[in-house]
């Protein structure tokens, strides 16, 4: 297990994400990480989670999120659409038209 405490920030620049809390812990038996103190998790495009305490389960990608006592957990989340691909036109011919026939 490893423990970092204060103010700590991690970075997952795969998922541009930055999670902060005051104690981080890695359990590596479990590949479990624990967040606690003032959790928040921002994605880039605005996703968000604002928690007291985030287990997050690195194999099953599966997180919870724990409120404060007598609080709500506050998460935020931006539906990125993208844009529907229209078929491409067909392209005029550029073969020759056939010769008339007599």
């Amino acid at each position: 297990m490893i423990t970092a405490t204060g103010n700590v920030r991690i970075v997952y620049p795969d998922e541009r994400v930055v999670a902060t809390a005051r104690q981080a812990q890695y359990f590596s038996k479990e590949n479990r990480v624990v967040l606690s103190g003032d959790v928040d998790i921002v994605q880039e495009g605005g996703n968000l989670i604002r928690a007291e305490r985030v287990v997050y389960l690195v194999d099953g990608e599966r997180l919870t999120a724990i409120p404060p006592a007598g609080q709500q957990v506050f998460s935020r989340v931006r539906i990125q659409q993208t844009p529907i691909q229209q078929a491409p036109s067909p392209q005029p011919s550029t073969a020759p038209a056939p010769a008339a026939q007599p």
